[in-house]
């Protein structure tokens, strides 16, 4: 059996103008989780082949663990499919008046506690984007998007050929892939991915063995092993535990 190692990116910037970079705690948490890897005694902590997403904070991480990680961490390979759904948009159909960026910014100044409001309003324009009754209004509809996450995985596997991978990539595709794997309903995956720590490890066991049901066969048969291990970080500094 091989090992998929998905992790969740390290700590965007929240609230900045350009969420779509790592903080400098989200350097730090990729640091710590290259680290953790390198010194793992388990031959299967070492990802023969990376891939990731295309967004800064993919490739930031995966560049923060590369520093943790020292020289042997294969460079990374782009995959569209493992993008995390567009937050930004589904914000915006849920508050339009928050397409101005400083009306947003006001309103969650006015709150008492802005990050706990942002994620309530966050909740709500994912629950209803999820809803199926809203569909047209979106670039890429929920089925959409579980659809083009599992596709990258089947490739990203496909490309392993049985060796050990590295996904980065955000908590979206994390929850989908689980999902998958565990037959989970929408409502929970949902809440799953409001759980996903910030450089998280969830891995996931897979057999390039292939099976053969109903007339069709299957190249993998995959695993959920490991759901959101952020023990490398309370090991560092329990303040490095980010969601967001």
């Amino acid at each position: 059996m091989a090992t998929i190692y998905l992790v969740r990116h390290g700590q965007a910037s929240f609230g900045a103008e350009d969420y779509d970079r790592l903080s400098q705690i989200g350097w730090q948490q990729g640091r710590v989780l290259g680290r953790a890897l390198r010194c793992s005694q388990a031959a299967t902590a070492k990802p023969q082949a990376v891939f990731g997403g295309t967004l800064r904070r993919h490739r930031e991480t995966v560049e923060a663990m590369a520093r943790g990680f020292g020289n042997g961490l294969p460079a990374m390979q782009v995959a569209s499919g493992f993008d995390e759904f567009d937050h930004v948009a589904l914000i915006h159909r849920h508050r339009p008046q928050w397409q101005d960026h400083s009306v947003m910014a006001r309103d969650l100044a006015a709150s008492i506690a802005p990050a706990k409001t942002f994620q309530v309003e966050f909740v709500a324009a994912v629950q209803r984007w999820a809803s199926g009754g809203f569909d047209h209004e979106y670039a890429e509809s929920w089925p959409g998007f579980k659809a083009r996450v599992l596709a990258a995985l089947d490739e990203a596997v496909s490309c392993a050929a049985g060796k050990d991978l590295l996904v980065a990539t955000s908590g979206g595709p994390i929850a989908v892939i689980v999902q998958a794997l565990l037959d989970l309903s929408d409502e929970r995956t949902l809440d799953l991915n409001s759980m996903i720590a910030n450089t998280s490890v969830t891995r996931v066991l897979y057999s390039s063995r292939r099976r053969y049901s109903r007339g069709h066969h299957s190249d993998s048969r995959r695993s959920l092993a490991v759901f959101n291990n952020y023990s490398h970080l309370e090991a560092e500094d329990p303040a490095l535990v980010t969601f967001r």
